[in-house]
C-alpha cells in the first residue's frame, strides 16, 4: 500500500470516527434533553465547576447561559469583547434545567449580568409547553440568580425560529411574547429579538442561517446574533 493511499485511509477511519462519536454525543444529547428531570446534566454541571477550579473565569463578567446553541457558540468570547463572558450552555437544557442549577451555573460566578437563551427544547413538535408554563420557569430563573443580587441585569434572546421546528413557530412566538411582556415590565430585565434577522423574505428561516442539522445556527447564523447582542450589552457595559 502506498503512503498515499495509507494516508487517504487514516483520514477516512479518523472521519468514520467522528462521525460515530458525534452520533453518539447527538444521541445522549437527546436522549437527556427529552427528560424533565434536570440530574441528568448533573455530570455537564461539575464539568463546569472543574473546569473552572482548573482555569478560573473571568470577574466581574456576562455569564451566557442556556442549551447547545450557548454551548456551540465557538466565537462567544471574542464576539463579546471586549465584555468578559463565561460560557454556561450545555446540552438540550430546558427552562427548568436553569432554575434548578441557577446557583451553580450563575450565582457562584458573581456576574455584572446573566444572558439567558432557553426555551427552545421546550416547545418542539413532540412536547408543546404552554406560554404560561414557561413564563413561570423563567421568572424562577430569575427570582433564583437575584436572591443574592437583586439588581442583577438579566437579557433574554427569544426563543428563535428553526427549519427543522417551523411548525411549532406560533407556539414559540405566543412563549416570546409572554417572557417580552413580562422584561418591559420589570426593572433591569431585557428581551432581545433576533428572530426577524434570521429569516428570509418570505419570513421563513433563511437555511444560511442554520447548521447541516436545521436546528442549530451556523457561522453565519451567529455572526447575526452578534451583529444584535453585541451591541446591547455595550450600551449598557460601555466601560468593559
Amino acid at each position: 500500500m502506498s503512503l498515499k493511499l495509507k494516508f487517504t485511509f487514516v483520514l477516512f477511519a479518523l472521519s468514520i470516527l467522528l462521525i460515530v462519536w458525534l452520533g453518539i454525543r447527538v444521541f445522549e444529547e437527546l436522549s437527556k434533553s427529552a427528560s424533565e428531570d434536570p440530574t441528568v446534566w448533573e455530570n455537564d454541571i461539575v464539568a463546569f465547576e472543574t473546569a473552572a477550579q482548573v482555569s478560573p473565569p473571568p470577574e466581574n463578567a456576562v455569564v451566557f447561559v442556556g442549551s447547545s446553541s450557548i454551548r456551540l457558540w465557538d466565537t462567544l468570547a471574542s464576539d463579546m469583547a471586549p465584555i468578559p463572558v463565561i460560557q454556561r450552555g450545555f446540552g438540550g437544557a430546558k427552562l427548568n434545567d436553569l432554575v434548578h442549577y441557577a446557583d451553580r451555573l450563575v450565582t457562584a460566578y458573581r456576574p455584572s449580568a446573566v444572558v439567558v437563551f432557553a426555551g427552545s427544547n421546550d416547545i418542539t413538535p413532540d412536547d408543546v409547553k404552554s406560554p404560561e408554563q414557561l413564563l413561570n420557569s423563567y421568572q424562577q430563573f430569575v427570582a433564583r440568580v437575584r436572591a443574592d443580587n437583586p439588581e442583577l441585569p438579566i437579557y433574554y434572546i427569544a426563543i428563535t425560529p428553526s427549519p427543522m421546528r417551523w411548525e411549532v413557530w406560533p407556539s414559540v412566538q405566543a412563549a416570546n411574547a409572554a417572557i417580552k411582556d413580562y422584561s418591559e415590565s420589570s426593572s433591569g430585565l431585557f428581551y432581545i429579538d433576533t428572530g426577524p434577522a434570521l429569516l428570509n423574505a418570505n419570513g421563513e428561516p433563511e437555511t444560511d442561517n442554520y447548521a447541516f442539522d436545521t436546528l442549530h445556527l451556523s457561522d453565519k447564523g451567529y455572526r447575526v446574533w452578534t451583529s444584535i447582542i453585541r451591541p446591547v450589552l455595550l450600551r449598557d457595559f460601555p466601560h468593559a
